[in-house]
C-alpha cells in the first residue's frame, strides 16, 4: 500500500494526454459523491484543460465542467426494498452508460462510492478493456464483505478516502493509494458566524442548533418528522435556541412540510451546510457523510437513522460493525450518540440535544474526540491525489500499449 504522492506517481503530461484526447468516463449517484466528483473533475481539468469527463452526475459534476449523460437525482435512496422502486431507471441508466463508453472509448472509469449501482457498471466497463478506478471506495468492509471478490476482478486501483479502509483493501491485495478525505478542503463556510446569521434575520447571541435530514427523499420522509417532533421539546429546556435545517438540493417541498412549528425559531436553507454547521453549537443530523462534515467543524451531533422496517430487518443480517456513524467507525469507538431505528424517537432526540447543549463537559469530551477524528482524515490536497492517481493509471495503459 503507498499513501499519497510521495510513491513515486508518473505525473500525467497534460501536453501528451491532450493529444490522445484524453476521455473519462465518472459515475456518482448522491450529493456528497457529486461534491467530490465535481472536485475531482476540477483537478483533472487544471492538469489537462481539454480532458473529457463524461457520466452520471450532479450539479456540482456539471458545474465543474463535466459532461451529464444522467443525473443521478431520483436515483439514490437507502434500504434494500426502497432500491427496488428505481431498478428501472437504474437499468436504463446502465444500459445509457455503457452505450457511452462503447462510443466514445473512454481511457478509464472512476467510479464514486454507490455500490449497488457501480458494481453492475464496473463489470460491463472491464469487459471493454477499460480501466476502473474506484474513489471513495465502498462500505465492503462493515456491508457484504464478499463482494470483495468482484473488486479483485474488476477494479484497477482504489483510492479510499479513510486510512483504515486503505489498510483493509490492502490485505485483500488491491493496489491501493490513500488519498484523503476531499471533505478537509471542501468543508469550508462562505460566511462568518454573524453575518449568515444576521442574514436569516437569527441572533448571533442566541444558541444554534442544525438539523441535517439527510439527502435522499426516502431519509427525509423518515427522519424529518423525527427531528421536527422534537423540536418544541428542545425549545423548552433551551430558551431561545434557534433552529436551522439544511436542506440538501433537489428535494421537494413537502419533505420539510414537517419543519413548519409555531412558536418555534426556524429558518430553512438551501446548498449552504457548511454556513450551517459553521454557525450551529450542536447538530442532529442523519448518518453518513453529514457526519463527516460535522465533524470537519468540530460540532457535537447526535445522529439518526431509520428506514423501513423490512429494509432494516434484510439489512441488519449483512452487517459486519457495530455502529453506524462513520465519526464513529473512524474512532474505533462510540464519540457520538446514534438513534438507530426504533430508538430514533423524538423523546431520544430532544433528550440528547438537551444534553449537548447543557453538559458542558460531556460536549467537550466529544469534540476532543471529534478533533482527533478530523486529524485521522490527512491533509488538504486529497482532490489533487486522487486526480494524479486518475492519471497515473491512463498513463500506464498508454505507456503499456
Amino acid at each position: 500500500m503507498t499513501f499519497g504522492p510521495a510513491a513515486g506517481w508518473s505525473r500525467w503530461n497534460a501536453a501528451t494526454s491532450s493529444a490522445r484526447g484524453l476521455k473519462i468516463l465518472l459515475s456518482c449517484g448522491e450529493a456528497s459523491g457529486d461534491l467530490y466528483a465535481g472536485a475531482l473533475v476540477e483537478a483533472l481539468r487544471r492538469r489537462d484543460p481539454d480532458i473529457q469527463v463524461f457520466g452520471l452526475g450532479g450539479a456540482k459534476f456539471a458545474a465543474a465542467g463535466g459532461e451529464l449523460i444522467e443525473d443521478f437525482h431520483g436515483l439514490s435512496v437507502t434500504g434494500l426494498v426502497e432500491a427496488l422502486k428505481v431498478v428501472p431507471r437504474s437499468l436504463k441508466t446502465l444500459r445509457k452508460l455503457v452505450r457511452s463508453a462503447q462510443e466514445r472509448t473512454p481511457d478509464a472509469l472512476v467510479l464514486i462510492d454507490y455500490p449497488d449501482f457501480n458494481f453492475f457498471l464496473m463489470r460491463r466497463i472491464k469487459r471493454l478493456g477499460i480501466p476502473v478506478i474506484y474513489y471513495v471506495t465502498p462500505q465492503l468492509w462493515a456491508w457484504r464483505p464478499r463482494r470483495i471478490a468482484g473488486m479483485k476482478r474488476n477494479v484497477d486501483r482504489v483510492l479510499p478516502i479513510f486510512p483504515f479502509e486503505a489498510a483493509w483493501y490492502q490485505r485483500h491485495g488491491i493496489d491501493v493509494r490513500f488519498v484523503g478525505h476531499p471533505l478537509i478542503d471542501l468543508a469550508r463556510p462562505k460566511q462568518s458566524r454573524e453575518a449568515f446569521l444576521q442574514g436569516l434575520k437569527l441572533d448571533p447571541a442566541r444558541r444554534v442548533m442544525a438539523l441535517l435530514p439527510g439527502s435522499r427523499t426516502n431519509e427525509l420522509e423518515r427522519l424529518a418528522p423525527v427531528m421536527a417532533q422534537a423540536l418544541p421539546a428542545i425549545a423548552a429546556q433551551v430558551p431561545g435556541v434557534q433552529f436551522i435545517v439544511a436542506r440538501a438540493p433537489n428535494l421537494q417541498d413537502r419533505l420539510f412540510e414537517p419543519f413548519g412549528l409555531a412558536n418555534i425559531i426556524l429558518r430553512i436553507v438551501d446548498a449552504q451546510t457548511d454556513d450551517v454547521l459553521n454557525a450551529s453549537d450542536a447538530v442532529v443530523t442523519a448518518s453518513g457523510t453529514a457526519t463527516v462534515q460535522t465533524a470537519m467543524h468540530g460540532k457535537p451531533m447526535v445522529v439518526l437513522y431509520k428506514l423501513s422496517p423490512t429494509s432494516y430487518r434484510m439489512g441488519i443480517r449483512f452487517l459486519q460493525v457495530d455502529m453506524y456513524a462513520m465519526v464513529n467507525l473512524i474512532a474505533g469507538r462510540r464519540v457520538v450518540v446514534e438513534l438507530i431505528q426504533e430508538a430514533c424517537t423524538p423523546e431520544a432526540v430532544s433528550a440528547e440535544a438537551v444534553r449537548i447543549m447543557h453538559d458542558r463537559p460531556y460536549r467537550d469530551e466529544m469534540t476532543a474526540a471529534l478533533d482527533e477524528v478530523r486529524r485521522q482524515l490527512g491533509g488538504p490536497g486529497a482532490s489533487d491525489r486522487a486526480a494524479d492517481a486518475v492519471l497515473d493509471v491512463v498513463h500506464s495503459r498508454h505507456g503499456a500499449l
